[in-house]
């Protein structure tokens, strides 16, 4: 399980492709990985295969580690990660331990849809980002409450039928692949859980 809150930015080393799928190998400073560990890398909870010390780092203050995650076909499918390049950035977390302190929501790294950056605009010293708002997903997301954009824990702030929005404060905007984001640009979309459930239970009680 993940709570949505980034911990770090890590730029995309190689890319590998394979007859089975794509392996990326990413930079990170996180130094206590161990193989079989799940790391959320932009919102979509993968396994690290391997890991070590990187030997040329491009600059003073680079990352001086990596591990490498495998995207099966289906992960290929339901997201952008397959069509990442090298240099490219994305949001990591490492799943919770289960004596650690819990900021941000429940998120667990299945991504359910793709959405499109429609506008960004700075407001004083925050920022505004408007998604578009995938029909499958559209259900579950409420006004003030939690979704997960790119593995970033946020609140809706304003809800429209095809599209809703979302305020950034300048830490957020500072830490994660926000700051880098474009309208137009791809992210991924994890709904609250919890909504789910609800859904489930209305549906078996009106069986």
């Amino acid at each position: 399980m993940f709570t949505g809150i980034v911990e770090e930015t890590g730029a995309v080393l190689d890319v590998e492709e394979t007859d089975d799928g794509v392996r990326l190998r990413l930079a990170t400073t996180f130094d206590d990985l161990a193989v079989g560990d799940s790391v959320s890398v932009a919102g979509v909870c993968l396994t690290v295969e391997d890991f070590g010390e990187r030997e040329n780092a491009d600059a003073v203050g680079d990352p001086d580690r990596w591990f490498s995650v495998f995207l099966a076909e289906e992960t290929r499918e339901r997201t952008y990660l397959g069509t990442l390049e090298h240099g490219d950035a994305v949001n990591l977390e490492r799943a919770m331990p289960a004596d650690g302190r819990f900021d941000g929501h429940v998120v667990q790294g299945h991504v359910d849809g793709t959405a499109e950056v429609l506008n960004v605009e700075e407001v004083g010293e925050d920022w505004r980002y408007t998604f578009s708002l995938p029909d499958d997903v559209a259900r579950y997301v409420v006004a003030k409450g939690s979704i997960t954009v790119d593995g970033i824990s946020l609140t809706v702030a304003d809800l429209e039928p095809d599209r809703f929005t979302v305020a950034i404060v300048p830490e957020t905007h500072r830490l994660t692949t926000l700051s880098t984001t474009a309208v137009g640009d791809p992210v991924h979309l994890e709904v609250d859980v919890i909504a789910k459930y609800v859904e489930r239970l209305v549906d078996q009680g009106g069986e």
